[in-house]
């Protein structure tokens, strides 16, 4: 499980949302067999997704992230509850692209750059919020910066990292986002322009041992911090043979018999755990018998 902490500075003037998130995207990693790079960008945007998933006031919200730059790794989606709970998948989990010239995965290049950032919150109302932004970067903190400056208005820093085993297991992840409130004045701002600039990357710190409320702290260097929240957050789906079977249901009665008539068993697997669930034709045309039946 990963650390989720949520503070506030004391004079009202800054909130803070980070996650360790090494464990999630390990689980990730573990589940999709997923590239080197492929893994640094499904786990940035699991960590951002977890991140704005706990900022969610309702026990049952949820946020759905997706990214689109039409890159060779496809459509990058991520999805978490309000406890920063998440799971995600790439279109393309295997990846082979060169580093960059620094030595450091090419996640921009694995993504792309035309296109945009999606972000869908289901609050229980009615409709979703529904908001988007083109694509900045494709290194997805600056994406989700971005997000917040043109779809909500909020000044935003993001910082996500993943640090990759030559195995391709997870060393290390992590990141946070830093919004400025109402109170934030320009000293404000100079004294985290400050901290920013010296701060590590959020995974060489990890690395080093730091624990992320000390992260955090360090960003927030100069400021009284108090923390809200402190918790754990996982890599969770939410599939099951039962709701699988309800998803068929919503097939019309024609596509059900056709499907039952086609093949012996149909198979459904689900995106985000590689769970295979199995329905045999018999329980295909029952499904049918009920749709026409109501």
């Amino acid at each position: 499980m990963g650390k989720l902490i949520r503070c506030i500075t004391d004079d009202g003037a800054v909130a803070a949302y980070a996650l360790d998130s090494t464990d999630i995207v390990s689980e990730a990693e573990r589940l999709h067999k997923t590239s080197a790079v492929v893994t640094a960008a499904l786990g940035r945007l699991l960590t951002a997704a977890s991140i704005m998933g706990s900022m969610l006031k309702g026990e049952r919200d949820t946020v759905t992230v997706k990214i689109d730059g039409g890159g060779p790794a496809g459509v990058i989606t991520a999805v978490s509850d309000s406890a920063g709970n998440v799971r995600g998948y790439a279109s393309n989990g295997i990846v082979e692209i060169p580093l960059k010239p620094n030595g450091k995965l090419d996640v921009s290049g694995a993504v792309g750059t035309r296109g945009n950032l999606f972000v869908m919150k289901d609050l229980g109302l009615k409709e979703p919020y529904n908001g988007f932004v083109p694509i900045v970067s494709g290194e997805i903190a600056e994406d989700i910066t971005s997000y917040y400056a043109v779809s909500e208005q909020i000044p935003t820093v993001c910082a996500l990292g993943v640090l990759v085993n030559p195995d391709l297991t997870v060393k290390k992840a992590g990141g946070y986002i830093l919004q400025l409130l109402p109170a934030a004045g320009e000293d404000t701002i100079d004294r985290l322009e400050e901290n920013l600039g010296r701060v590590k990357p959020v995974t060489e710190l990890l690395d080093s041992g730091r624990d992320i409320e000390e992260i955090v702290r360090d960003v927030l260097s100069g400021f009284d911090t108090e923390v809200l929240y402190s918790g754990t957050a996982g890599y969770k789906c939410r599939c099951s043979r039962e709701r699988t079977r309800r998803m068929l249901a919503m097939l019309s009665a024609s596509e059900l018999e056709r499907l039952a008539r086609e093949t012996p068993e149909t198979e459904v697997k689900c995106h985000f755990c590689e769970s295979i669930y199995r329905f045999t034709s018999d329980e295909i045309q029952n499904l049918a018998k009920t749709k026409k039946n109501t």
